[in-house]
Formats: structure tokens, C-alpha cells, sequence
């Protein structure tokens, strides 16, 4: 069954209402909630540039994992370049014993220029930070493997993006999810690159969850996302008003499925 997931985007709104929402897409039977990690909205602020409510990605999920029973979640996806590798292998694992082993570790090579000059980080290039995430993933594996206690499940690692020369690599090479943008055409073609690597370093393709990210009103393009092999439909929503109507027929769409 293809799984329904929903982004939260923590901008706009206060924690009363984001968590109040969270238990909500439990309650109507959605399979994952994420959030996403800036420390800035990203749109529909205030007329200052990026300016309005935002709330930090890590510090929330602990707070899902114990409000939750039943869905998985996570971040949508982590910025590689906010954590040392090794102290956000601990924090995810941390996250994900609270728990009970439903944490997903969605991670990426990072992009949004004001995150890291307010915070003091280095933007360096895109290659650059495509580089680093190279570098940390096998870091953050080696540092879950050696970690006490251990995770309470083998933490799925999901990769976020559509570069076809680094990224579409590192997902073969380390992820059991993948996340993409864009229009059907896109992930079409992005989908048959990452089958490509996966056939480079010899591992089975449909081993690697394929999630898409589409509009909140694209109900009825979700069987032809199905036919191109997309597991999981990722619907965002965003405040202040963190609308779940858009959910509602998606998850009917699910079902009747």
C-alpha cells in the first residue's frame, strides 16, 4: 500500500498548534508525519524577507516521539551541515529509543544561504556541501553501530534530492528511502538514474523507499505517481492555519486504493 506523508512545515505558527496538528494525522491514519530543518520560514512570512514564527527541527521531534504511538517521523530532512555526524547519530538514536523505533533519518546536503549565515556556518558551495554529506554518512553509520543502547530498530535512512552525479549515488550507496521534487516527468526520469546506480554497485533497486513531494490539491495524480513507483505521497502543510483538509482526500485516496 503506498504510504501517505505529511510535512509539517514549523514556520507561522505556535507549538500548541503544530503538536495539536501532529496528533491529528495520527488520529486520521496518515503512515508519516515530517518537519523540516531551518531556522527561518522559507515563505509566506511577514513583508521582512524570511521574518515570522519558526521552530527548530530536532528539539520538536523529541517532543513526537513521546506525543505519538503509532506513526513514523522525522525531518524533511536534516541539514547535514547544522551537526557534527556523530552527535546527530546520537540524537537519532536518542529520538528514536524515545520512540520505540519509529524514527526516520531524513538527511541532506543543505541549501537555504540565510540558515547558515544568521547561525554562523559556512555556505561554502554546493559541491562542498555535497562533499561533507559524503563524508558524514558513513560516520553517522559507523557512530549508530557502536552507540548504548542501540537503536531500538535499524534506523531507515532516507536521502532528500535529485542530483544525478552525488546525490542519486549516495542513495544507493547508503539510503533506504529516497525524497523527490517535481513533476511526474522528473521523477520519472530521476527514479531510472537511481536504478542506474543501484545497478552500478550491484544492490536491488526496490530495496530504496521512493517518496515524492506533491501539491496539497494533486489527489488525482496519485495513481499515476503510483504507476511511476512511488511508495509514499509527502503532502505539505504550513501555518498558520496547517489546513488537513487536503490529508483527508488523500488518505481516502489511499484507502480506496
Amino acid at each position: 500500500m503506498t504510504r501517505i506523508a505529511v510535512q509539517i512545515h514549523p514556520q507561522l505558527a505556535d507549538y500548541a498548534k503544530i503538536r495539536d496538528t501532529v496528533m491529528r494525522v495520527e488520529e486520521m491514519g496518515a503512515d508519516v508525519v515530517y518537519n523540516w530543518d531551518h531556522f527561518y520560514p522559507l515563505y509566506g512570512g511577514s513583508p521582512d524577507e524570511n521574518a515570522g514564527k519558526h521552530l527548530e527541527c530536532w528539539t520538536m521531534l523529541g517532543a513526537w516521539a513521546e506525543q505519538t504511538e503509532r506513526i513514523e517521523f522525522g525531518a524533511l530532512v536534516t541539514c547535514n551541515s547544522y551537526r557534527n555526524p556523530n552527535l546527530l547519530a546520537d540524537m537519532a538514536r536518542t529520538v528514536d529509543n524515545i520512540s520505540g523505533g519509529r524514527l526516520i533519518l531524513g538527511i541532506g546536503s543543505g541549501w537555504f544561504e540565510k540558515d547558515y549565515d544568521e547561525y554562523g556556518y559556512e555556505f561554502g558551495t554546493k559541491l562542498s556541501r555535497l562533499r561533507d554529506l559524503e563524508a558524514a554518512l558513513p560516520i553517522i553509520e559507523e557512530r549508530l553501530a557502536k552507540l548504548d543502547p542501540p537503536p531500538v530498530r535499524d534506523i531507515p535512512i532516507l536521502i532528500g534530492g535529485g542530483g544525478e552525479k552525488i546525490t542519486l549515488r549516495l542513495v544507493a550507496e547508503h539510503a533506504q528511502a529516497w525524497h523527490a521534487f517535481g513533476s511526474l516527468e522528473t521523477f520519472a526520469h530521476k527514479s531510472s538514474v537511481l536504478d542506474e546506480w543501484c545497478k552500478k554497485i550491484g544492490r536491488d533497486p526496490s530495496t530504496i523507499l521512493r517518496s515524492i513531494g506533491v501539491s496539497p490539491g494533486a489527489v488525482h495524480h496519485g495513481d499515476e505517481y503510483v504507476a511511476l513507483g512511488a511508495d509514499e505521497i509527502t503532502i505539505g502543510i504550513t501555518g498558520p492555519d496547517l489546513d488537513l483538509d487536503p490529508i483527508e482526500k488523500w488518505i481516502a485516496w489511499r484507502d480506496a486504493a
